[in-house]
Formats: C-alpha cells, structure tokens, sequence
C-alpha cells in the first residue's frame, strides 16, 4: 500500500483553534536558561559524588548563568529559527541540539583554558546533556498538555475503537486525537498483530485483534468500530462488520486508497460500508483524466448530461479544462441538479445548459449545427430493460431515430462516443436490440464521415438511477421483501467513475467503427448483493424471488458469439469490430406498429449482414 500522509493539525477543514499553540519566545529562553543552571550545577554536584560546599556552588551556578547567557546569544544570532518548527518536533530537538552543543563546546573551551578552573572540565559535557535532556523535557511535557486540550470532549464525542494499525490507521487516528470539536473519540486500538498488543499510541491502549473486539468493547464502553485499514478486502469488512453487529456496535471505514490518493486522511473520510465495499469487487481505475486525454481546450458535448453516466462524464471532464462544455437533457430538474454540483449554483441561466429532446430531429441538428462541438459523447437513451419490453416502439423513437438524428447532425465533429450496454452482446431483448443496433448505425457513420465514430459497452452502473442497488435500498427503507428474479441471476457490475473512466479511454484510445469493452472482472450474484444489503437493514428483511422477466438473461454476456477479445492498446479495454448497418435498413421500422412485430423486426435487423460500404470509403480503404 502506498504511504498516507498524516493529515497536519490544521488543516483547510479544521478551524483554526486546533493548531498548536507555541508558548512565547520568552517563556521558551527562560526556561532554556534555567536549564542550563539546573544541568551544571547537576553535574558538579554528580562531580563532587553530591557532597558541595558552598563554595563549589557558587562557580557552577556562575557556569550555568554564563552558558545561559552564552545560548541566548547563539539563540539571538539563529533567531529566524524562532518559531520555524512545531513546538517537540524532530525539526526543533534537531536546532535546539546544534544551539546546545554550540554552546557546551565554546564553555569547554574556556573552562579547559583556564589554569584555575572554576569547575571541573567534566562539567560542560556532562552539564550540557542534562540541560539539553531539561530543555527537550520541558517542550514534550508542554506539547503533551496541548495535545490533550485538542482532543474530542468525551462528554460529547462518540466513543469509538480503531481496527488497524498501519499508515492509514495510525494517520486516522492523529487526526482523531487532534480535532476537538470531533465525532469521535478513540478510547481503544485493534490489530491482529500480536507484536502490537500492549502498546500504548497516542496515548490509546491496544487491546487485542479481531476476536477480542466484543471484549474490547465492553471494556470501554465503545459504540462504534472504525476499521482504519485503506486496502481491506470485502471478508475482512464483512467479518468485522458482523463482529461489531454481534457486540452491539456500529460499524464504519475508511474509503478504499484509490480515493485517499489526492487528499490526507481525515475525520470526514470515515464513512458507512458501501455495497462496493461488501461485494469486494476489483475496481479497474484507469488512468485519470489529464490535459493529454485530448480534451483540454475542445468544445464538447454530452447529451444525457443529467443521468448517471451523463453527470458523471461532465464532472470529469471539467477536470480535463474543455474549451466549452454544453449539457443537453430534456430532464430540467436533472440539469438543474447537474449544474448544482458542478458550480455551486444552479440559476439555469447559462449558454452550457441545452434543454432538447432527441426525438426532436430538428432541434437537435440546430443545436449541433449553431454550437458546433468537437467532441460529442452520446449518453441519452431510454434503459429499464421491462418497460422497453412492452413499449418497444418508445425504445424506436429514442434509441434508435434519437441516435440516427444525433449522427446525422455529427458529420463534422472530430470524435463521436455512443454510450452502449452490455445488454448489446448477442441481445435478447428489446433494450439489447436498440443498443446493438445504436452500434451498428455509429459503425456505419464511422464509414461516411471524416470524424472518428464508435462505441463504449459497459454493464450495470452501481448505485445508478434505476439501478438493482437504489431498487434494494427503496425496498428496505420501506420495510418491503427484497426482489430477487432468480437465486443464481449474476450480472457485470461497476461504478459510475470506471464507467466514465472507459468513456474517456474511449475517446483517447478507439478506433472507427469499433466498440470498446471493458474488462469488469467477475459477474456479481445478485442474490448475493441481496443479501449483503438485508444484512445493513434495521430489522429483518425477506429475500422474494419473482422469476425472470421476459428478455433478462440468466447470464449476461460482454462480447457476442464471434466478437474476439482482442487488447491491443490497453490491458483492461476490448476492441469489438462492429458490423456497420445502413440507417436506411431501419428506416422500415414503425414504432406504432404491434409491439411483437417490433420487438421481431428489432431482432431481425441486429442479425443483417454488414452493409456495404459505400464508394468514398471503398476508395479510400484501396488507397490505404
């Protein structure tokens, strides 16, 4: 795991009372003097096997005023280093011993120099380490104090126990310990390292490992368990979070490291188990978005800015500085949310916010046509596989006559991206039928136009509007059984942020006429998913299984029968050559017809023969 950096005292999100408060100079002099005194005098007195007259008391008190006279000197000469380091840290024992062995050396100098030595010339070596040893006591005796000022108000602060006790949880507990208006206050450590047990951090004992936390939490009375390890896998989440349950405890973590990368650790990073965390999914992050991803300065475009994939793909690439990003939704409560998160404000009252429907063919060729992007990325379309089942034509006027439109109003742009599905992969139903011909109709676009056309295919988003995860969640907060289609139903499941990431890959990386699949590891049982979600629920919760609806898949699928899985240019990215299909094969679909006659003429078309290419693109593939 990569080394976490501990988040400082004050930090941009902690007031400004937390940082530690450094005692004035003077305070810090006089204290420095005095132990210059109290060290010679120590070791004259230690010279003299502790039997001193009064006249070997007074030379060694007359030392230890000249050596403080002496380090206030040296102080005054090194004075921009006053107040340069934090009060007991590494930075000021390192200048504060260089100022007292300045000073040791120049008086051992002088007392050896003297052929009626006032004190021993043991004295400086021996008088100097004990007064260093009284000036780095007395500044960890003040830091300590401070430290306990900062710390949360156990009257208030939820008592909690830290489970790990690596660079993650060491840094999550420094910042625990130093905010003193805190949630949270740990009262206990866990490791399952037994050369840790005994020991004392920060002040807070370590009382055992995984087994001993329903002791540990009786012990001291904890109500919940942190666990403050940045890269644990889903059985250890599952197996503590089902050990705090048992002991009456709450039960949070840390996000995963690869959410840790650009920030410290801190006490907002503490968060509830997410279903990613308890499914224990492997998370393909690709590169992040950067000025070299080809969007910086580009005029682009997203329709579906307002869903899930749309929203998200515009809060990245505004990380990328586009030249002009413009959002076109037909949803305005979406956009105004959407420009609500990226902004701060949500007034609707800017040229980036396009309200248009695509069904609405001449609107959308004049948006493209007067905007002009560069880049378009095309996530509109209708997805809820059920309803689309028994309204196919809806699926014809957007999916399908929507796309068309949008390419059609595209032959100019330098790169156009059709967001598809999983579901497109042999399709079976009338979503899988749409997406796959959407395909189909962005290959043939690659063949006419100059522009690069093609298509991204991904399976189910996590936590997506509509998605198996909100569906749970809404049964469960209702009190309702959970749905469950069938006990051994799996489906591909991946965040919205991977998802995006295999978007923008997709306008840096593919090629014309291709589909671009990511690799997204094992499918997830459902059932499975169910399950984890019961388990968080506040009472007990059914698991009802209803059947498969008609077109879902038992299992689905990422490339269709004789699609290769072919990695040329990234090691988590597919390129699936699509067989491009004329837009005037489809042209014969009346999305007003019976919806059988639809839902078959949909599965006809996705199974024609390519369509040839038309002279342009024949002669250029001869030059080539």
């Amino acid at each position: 795991m990569p080394p976490i950096t501990t988040a400082p005292p004050h930090t941009a999100d902690a007031p400004a009372h937390r940082k530690l408060r450094r005692p004035p100079v003077a305070v810090l002099l006089a204290a420095d003097c005095a132990a210059w005194v109290v060290g010679l005098t120590a070791a004259v007195w230690a010279r003299y096997e502790f039997d001193l007259t009064v006249g070997e008391v007074t030379p060694a008190l007359g030392a230890g005023l000249a050596a403080a006279v002496l380090h206030f000197g040296i102080s005054w000469v090194q004075r921009k280093r006053w107040g340069r380091y934090p009060v007991a840290s590494m930075q000021e024992a390192q200048a504060l011993s260089a100022t007292t062995a300045c000073t040791g050396l120049a008086l051992l100098l002088a007392v050896v120099s003297l052929a009626d030595r006032p004190v021993p010339a043991s004295t400086p070596l021996v008088g100097t380490a004990l007064a260093l040893l009284c000036m780095l006591t007395t500044r960890s005796a003040y830091r300590l104090r401070n430290d306990r000022t900062l710390r949360p108000d156990a009257r208030s602060a939820t008592p909690v126990l830290l489970f790990g006790l690596g660079s993650a949880g060491r840094a999550l507990l420094r910042a625990l310990l130093s905010d003193p208006r805190g949630r949270y206050l740990p009262v206990g450590l866990l490791d399952d390292d037994p050369e840790k047990r005994q020991l004392r951090i920060d002040g807070v004992p370590v009382l055992g490992g995984r087994s001993e936390i329903a002791s540990a939490v009786r012990q001291t009375g904890a109500t919940t368990v942190i666990l403050s390890v940045a890269n644990a896998d889903a059985e250890l989440i599952r197996e503590l979070r089902a050990r705090a349950s048992a002991a009456g405890a709450a039960f949070k973590v840390l996000p995963p490291v690869r959410e840790l990368v650009d920030h410290r650790i801190s006490v907002t990073d503490v968060r509830s188990p997410n279903i990613s965390d308890l499914l224990g999914r492997r998370q393909v992050v690709t590169d992040p978005v950067t000025n070299e991803s080809g969007l910086a300065g580009r005029r682009i475009l997203v329709t579906g800015a307002g869903g899930s994939i749309g929203s998200e793909l515009c809060r990245q690439i505004m990380r990328a500085d586009p030249g002009e990003l413009m959002m076109l939704d037909r949803d305005e409560s979406a956009l105004h949310s959407l420009q609500l998160s990226l902004s701060g404000r949500a007034l609707l009252d800017g040229p980036e916010l396009i309200l248009a429907d695509l069904r609405d063919h001449e609107g959308i060729r004049r948006v493209i046509q007067q905007r002009r992007p560069d880049i378009i990325f095309h996530a509109a379309a209708l997805k809820h596989l059920p309803l689309l089942q028994r309204h196919p034509g809806e699926a014809v006027k957007t999916n399908i006559s929507g796309t068309q439109a949008v390419l059609e109003a595209s032959r100019d742009v330098a790169k156009f991206v059709n967001i598809s599905t999983d579901k497109a992969a042999d399709p079976v139903s009338v979503l899988g039928y749409s997406k796959r011909i959407t395909e189909r109709l962005t290959a043939h676009a690659a063949t006419i136009y100059p522009g690069t056309f093609l298509s991204v295919r991904f399976g189910n988003v996590l936590s997506s509007r509509g998605s198996v995860v909100t569906a749970f969640r809404a049964q469960i907060d209702a009190g309702l059984p959970v749905t469950v289609t069938h006990p051994d139903v799996t489906r591909y499941l991946m965040t919205v942020q991977e998802a995006v990431h295999l978007v923008l890959q997709a306008a840096a990386i593919g090629r014309d006429g291709e589909a671009l699949v990511l690799d997204m590891g094992q499918p997830v049982r459902i059932d499975d998913l169910a399950r984890q979600m019961a388990a968080q629920a506040p009472g007990p919760t059914r698991i009802v299984y209803t059947g498969l609806r008609p077109g879902e898949k038992l299992h689905e699928e990422l490339f269709g029968r004789g699609e290769p899985d072919v990695r040329p240019l990234h090691p988590f990215i597919s390129h699936v050559p699509v067989p491009p299909l004329n837009p005037t094969e489809v042209t014969a679909l009346d999305p007003f017809d019976e919806p059988e006659k639809v839902t078959e003429h949909l599965a006809w078309l996705c199974h024609q023969p390519a369509s040839p290419l038309p002279n342009a693109a024949l002669e250029s593939l001869i030059a080539d």
